[in-house]
């Protein structure tokens, strides 16, 4: 039973490691696409 719940308690902090991290890709590939956009949008000018 005691190594259930430590093995329960390592997969919760890495599921929560993992979705901050996804979190932070996503934030990075969003202001990627803003920069492509800005840039695209000063070319047609």
């Amino acid at each position: 039973m005691r190594k259930l719940i430590v093995l329960a308690a390592v997969a919760s902090a890495l599921w929560v490691a993992g979705c901050n991290t996804v979190a932070g890709v996503g934030k990075d590939v969003q202001a990627a696409g803003k920069a492509v956009t800005n840039t695209a949008e000063d070319a047609k000018k």
